[in-house]
């Protein structure tokens, strides 16, 4: 017998683009039928900045509520939206494998990020992206930015995306965005370069989706709860379970200057994480890599890199709640 899912999403472009991909590949795990209900939250209504509305945890509440109050099945997420503390009776039933986690530099006339000009304006309205931006260019002029995608885009000069900001056309040479989101609106064009982990570390969770759901149907034997489990990638959910175990320890919260990156490499989970002032005059970066042997070895790894972060100072480099 078919079961028709509802799934959650923003009512962004990229949300319901990324989301109409979870609702298919659950469909096609399992005898499923599905519909999309659109959630409007507090972060697409609020104007500022995201650290002045909350940080993107602001993209999340109404997510989450409209799955305890039974509005939908299950909820997908970008991960990097996601806070770190959980939800009571709600639980991540799958991560599916995670795409690109890097950073897209999209800019005027096909500049890289060395071929700026010094003085070029760069937008972005992440504080990770913009101390690091400065830190490896600190001839840039970063402006705070917000909108989606397109919005972001049509601020580039000789970039015309369909929704712009009046008065605000053409104002900046370029903006960084995560590569991930691009690809996923079918936006690589106006990639002119992807910015090395080296470089830019990218958030903690980047690149990743969540799909989360009530806790009683993830434990339930359902079509639905199988299909979570198919879709489930264990290599994706070791390496954001260290990422966002390191955030956690460090209590930083989702919009803080920290980058972090975990991946598989010969038995092993290596993360990597930075820690930067807002200028991006200082910064701490640090690795270390345990045996890759479930998520209770990531979730130690994860806290292990934090305390070391933290021997070295990482509190005075930016504010860190309890520290």
């Amino acid at each position: 017998m078919s079961m028709n899912v509802r799934v959650g999403t923003r009512g962004s472009a990229l949300a319901v683009t990324q989301t109409t991909t979870v609702a298919e590949a659950l469909a096609s795990a399992g005898t499923l039928g599905y519909e999309l209900v659109r959630i409007r939250t507090e972060g697409d209504v609020l104007k500022g900045s995201l650290a002045q509305i909350g940080g993107t945890g602001v993209f999340v509440a109404a997510l989450r509520e409209a799955l305890l109050d039974d509005r939908c099945d299950v909820a997908v997420h970008s991960l990097k939206d996601l806070p770190t503390g959980a939800a009571e009776g709600l639980e991540i039933a799958a991560y599916p494998q995670r795409v690109d986690v890097r950073d897209a530099l999209c800019a005027r006339d096909g500049l890289d990020l060395a071929g700026l000009p010094a003085g070029a304006k760069v937008g972005t309205g992440s504080p990770r992206r913009a101390a690091q931006l400065r830190a490896a260019r600190p001839d840039l002029e970063v402006i705070d930015i917000r909108g989606n995608v397109d919005t972001r885009l049509g601020r580039v000069r000789g970039m015309h995306g369909p929704e712009v900001v009046e008065g605000k056309k053409g104002d900046l040479d370029a903006v960084v965005l995560a590569a991930a989101g691009l690809k996923r609106l079918g936006r690589t064009g106006t990639i002119t370069e992807l910015l090395d982990p080296s470089v830019m570390l990218p958030a903690p969770g980047q690149g990743a989706l969540a799909v989360e759901c009530r806790s009683a149907d993830a434990a339930a034997e359902t079509v639905l709860s199988a299909a979570l489990r198919e879709y489930d990638d264990e290599s994706t959910r070791l390496a954001v379970t260290a990422e966002r175990s390191l955030l956690a320890r460090l209590e930083a919260g989702c919009s803080a200057p920290i980058g972090a990156l975990a991946a598989r490499q010969d038995g092993k989970l290596v993360l990597e994480a930075v820690v930067c002032s807002p200028d991006g005059q200082r910064l701490l970066r640090r690795r270390m890599d345990a045996p890759a042997e479930g998520t209770g070895a990531a979730l130690d790894l994860g806290v292990r890199l934090a305390e070391d972060l933290l021997a070295e100072g990482a509190a005075e480099l930016t504010p860190l709640a309890g520290h």
